[in-house]
């Protein structure tokens, strides 16, 4: 698991996360929700261990992130941010092997092709092996990072645990690959041993997948826990200065605003 102790961030003066206190568990979807600037992508980025906080600790498990070394750190845990824009041309496969840079020194194996391959698979981009990685749409762009991601983290050993953390991941998908990719991250999920946490602004959509929800206002928590707790009107109507109806339905909650 992920957990989180009394973070404190703050930047150039300004306060952007303060009291942070959380557990995220694995094979459950964990999200991030929030207004803009409710500070959304630095909590992400503090747990993945790319920033450190100036006061509190991010543990996986029981060790302290900020102690775990850069290699170790980049062989358990993955993530995907908002740009990943590349400068110069290469293959889809190439760019998916990045995901594998850390578990070899020279050449790859076996092993980190058969990943390779099977992350391809399982994102649906196969297909688009031996095309430009710049040729692509957007959305096509981003479902090969999510190839490249999951192939830095994926293992059949179930007595290890990895971490998947995702900025903003529905950023350039149509609607249909934004359920197609959600559906993805549950099956994922389950597959595999992995802790799961991401930024999300669709909150129907969050209602829908997320297991576990962390609302963001100012920085500071304004609820945790399941979709039936975060998700009520008089919550999100007052983070989101707006007035909510939220329906139930078969898949966990809609809201109307």
């Amino acid at each position: 698991m992920v957990n989180v102790e009394h973070i404190r961030y703050q930047r150039g003066g300004a306060i952007i996360l303060e009291g942070i206190n959380a557990c995220f568990f694995p094979s459950r979807i964990n999200m991030i929700i929030g207004p803009n600037g409710a500070g959304k992508s630095t909590l992400i980025r503090l747990l993945s261990g790319m920033i450190q906080p100036d006061s509190g600790a991010v543990y996986y498990g029981t060790t302290n992130c900020r102690d775990i070394p850069l290699v170790s750190m980049s062989r358990m845990r993955a993530l995907l941010s908002q740009n990943m824009d590349l400068a110069f041309p290469m293959r889809v496969s190439e760019v998916v092997m990045m995901g594998r840079y850390p578990h070899f020194q020279y050449q790859p194996n076996e092993l980190d092709h058969q990943i390779c391959e099977e992350a391809m698979s399982f994102f649906d981009v196969r297909f688009l092996a031996d095309r430009n990685f710049q040729s692509l749409s957007g959305g096509e762009q981003q479902r090969v990072h999510f190839a490249r991601v999951a192939a830095q983290i994926w293992s059949k050993d179930q007595s290890k645990l990895h971490y998947l953390f995702l900025d903003e991941p529905l950023t350039y998908l149509d609607i249909y690959y934004q359920n197609d990719f959600m559906e993805k991250l549950v099956q994922l999920a389950q597959l595999h041993q992995i802790v799961i946490v991401g930024v999300m602004h669709d909150l129907n959509l969050a209602g829908k997948y997320a297991d576990t929800l962390l609302l963001l206002d100012r920085g500071r928590i304004a609820a945790f826990g399941g979709k039936e707790e975060v998700l009520r009107p008089e919550i999100i109507g007052s983070v989101y200065k707006m007035e909510v109806e939220i329906v139930s339905h078969g898949r966990g909650k809609r809201l109307f605003f």
